[in-house]
C-alpha cells in the first residue's frame, strides 16, 4: 500500500462540481492500493500515518503528528500509484488492485483512522475526482507499506 501524504492548510475534493469531502489543516492523504496488499499493509498505514510527526511545535520544528494538532484527512484512493512507466511512453497498472479489492482495504484504512478519533473526509471511489488543495510548507511523505521508500 502507498500513501502519498500532503501537508494542507485546506483542501476539498469534488466529483461533477460537487464537493464530496473538505477538510482544514491536516493532510490530503492519496492512497494506492497494490495487488498484493493485504490487512497487514491496511494495519501499517493505519498506524504510520496518524503518528508522523512532521506539523510544527511551538519552535518551528516538525514535532507534532496529526494526533497532536487535531488535524483532519482527506482520503483519496489513487490506483495511479502503481502505475508502471519504465519501459514504455503508456503505464502500465497491473501492479495495482483490482478495484473490488482495492476499495475493500482503502475503506478498512479510513474506517481505521476513523476508528482512532480522526477526522477524515474521503472522496468517491472511482470516479473522476478534482482535488484542490493548499500544501502547506510545502511538505509531501511518501510511505510505502512494504518500506519501500
Amino acid at each position: 500500500m502507498r500513501c502519498v501524504l500532503q501537508r494542507v492548510t485546506e483542501a476539498r475534493v469534488t466529483v461533477d462540481g460537487e464537493t464530496v469531502g473538505e477538510i482544514g489543516p491536516g493532510y490530503v492523504a492519496l492512497i494506492g492500493v497494490s495487488a498484493t496488499d493485504t490487512e497487514a499493509d491496511v494495519k501499517y498505514m493505519a498506524e504510520k500515518v496518524p503518528h508522523l510527526r512532521v506539523f510544527e511545535d511551538a519552535e518551528g520544528k516538525m514535532n507534532l503528528s496529526i494526533e497532536d494538532t487535531g488535524g483532519s484527512i482527506l482520503a483519496v484512493s489513487q490506483f495511479t500509484l502503481y502505475a508502471d512507466a519504465r519501459s514504455s511512453r503508456r503505464p502500465g497498472f497491473t501492479a495495482a488492485a483490482r478495484p473490488e479489492e482495492a476499495n475493500r482495504l482503502y475503506e478498512q484504512l479510513v474506517s481505521a483512522w476513523r476508528e482512532k478519533g480522526l477526522k477524515v473526509e474521503t472522496g468517491r471511489f472511482r470516479t473522476e475526482m478534482k482535488v484542490h488543495l493548499v500544501n502547506d510548507g510545502p511538505v509531501t511523505i511518501l510511505l510505502d507499506s512494504t518500506k519501500l521508500f
